[in-house]
């Protein structure tokens, strides 16, 4: 099964795609999709069309099973906050349109997955992606949190069907 990671960006979208077989988990490819201008309205439209061609063609590229999203967190600045929601309302619908599954994860929930910690830093984070990925080489900040964005999905998608595998042989 290939997971597609995404962290929402309107200037940087990270992505990450990794391949799970079992418990052992393989990097495939990450990177990073980078629109430019300033951020007024008729610019952001062309920048959210930016960033929805580069992921659908990441999807087409390498065909992922699954997807997660990072939820968008609240900070002071609405006007930003409204702007990461509108990218991240695109990093839910190209996987949407192409028929894939989206999971959604909080950044403490990724952290607490991937580092053990729910408020680590982001060099934790990096750290144990390339734990856990050997060899991998981040494109990016953003493609890094990306694949631990995958990693925390393949790890829930594991725990899942765990669970669902323990209850079948209990009613058997």
């Amino acid at each position: 099964m290939r997971v597609l990671g995404i962290d929402p960006g309107l200037r940087n979208m990270g992505w990450g795609v990794i391949a799970v077989d079992g418990p052992r988990l393989r990097h495939v490819a990450n990177g990073v999709i980078r629109t430019s201008g300033s951020s007024d309205s008729g610019d952001l439209a062309a920048r959210l069309l930016v960033l929805f061609q580069g992921l659908s063609a990441v999807i087409s590229e390498y065909g992922p099973d699954v997807a997660a999203v990072e939820q968008t967190f609240v900070n002071k600045d609405a006007v930003g906050t409204l702007k990461l929601g509108q990218a991240r309302g695109i990093a839910l619908l190209a996987p949407a349109a192409a028929g894939i599954t989206v999971g959604e994860y909080a950044p403490n929930a990724v952290k607490k997955t991937v580092v053990g910690v729910g408020h680590a830093a982001k060099e934790q984070v990096q750290h144990m992606v390339r734990v856990q990925l050997p060899g991998v080489q981040f494109d990016g900040p953003d493609s890094a949190d990306a694949l631990a964005i995958a990693i925390c999905h393949a790890h829930h998608l594991q725990g899942r069907a765990l669970r669902v595998a323990t209850m079948r042989q209990g009613v058997a």
